[in-house]
């Protein structure tokens, strides 16, 4: 069976912040590479990797860097938009407490209803979820039945592939509290069948 480990980006300084950040070019804070080389650490250790794949923006990018600091024997990464985050127009670098204060409706922690509504110049949810099951359906097709694929992506990428590969309803799992900074999802493939082994998971600490 092929299995595929998500991975989210190390923490950002816009993260600590607690900031919308969406498409913004954020850069990892020290914390956040050092979770990255941790990550590196581990599947070095613990996994053979075939395939890396990461979404174009830099945290993802410098993430992807960072774990090959410490697993100079991963292969070279695929970089590709179509992983990246939602993005959030307008909203993006705004705190987001001081945000949803101001706009309750698009708060995807407190109201459903923020799923049918989009910022200027943002994708909807509708269309960022085409959009990454596209991509799923794309990687899917190109993984060998023994591959092992590393996807450093989002934290919004990460449940929506939730969403797919469980009975879960995409309203429960897009508004729910994204998975940790570099923690791993890993998900088993069988042929058409797809099944959640682990759930946002840092295994590197142990």
């Amino acid at each position: 069976m092929a299995t595929v480990l998500l991975a989210r980006h190390g923490e950002t300084h816009w993260n600590r912040e607690g900031r919308v950040q969406g498409w913004a070019p954020t850069r990892l804070t020290d914390h956040g590479r050092e979770q990255a080389r941790a990550l590196g650490s581990w599947l070095a250790d613990e996994r053979t990797v075939d395939r890396l794949v990461t979404s174009d923006l830099r945290r993802t990018r410098e993430t992807t860097e960072q774990v090959r600091e410490t697993a100079a024997e991963l292969p070279d990464p695929t970089v590709d938009s179509a992983w990246r985050e939602r993005g959030f127009g307008v909203y993006q670098g705004f705190l987001a407490e001081t945000l949803f204060e101001r706009h309750p409706d698009h708060d995807p922690e407190k109201s459903v209803s923020s799923l049918d509504a989009t910022p200027e110049d943002a994708e909807s949810v509708e269309t960022f979820c085409d959009r990454v099951s596209s991509a799923w359906a794309g990687l899917r097709a190109t993984v060998g039945p023994d591959e092992t694929v590393v996807l450093v992506t989002h934290g919004g990428v990460v449940k929506v592939l939730l969403a797919a590969v469980t009975e879960r309803s995409l309203d429960a799992t897009i508004t729910a509290h994204s998975p940790p900074n570099c923690s791993v999802t890993e998900l088993r493939l069988d042929g058409s069948d797809a099944e959640l082994v682990a759930e946002g998971v840092r295994p590197w600490r142990e």
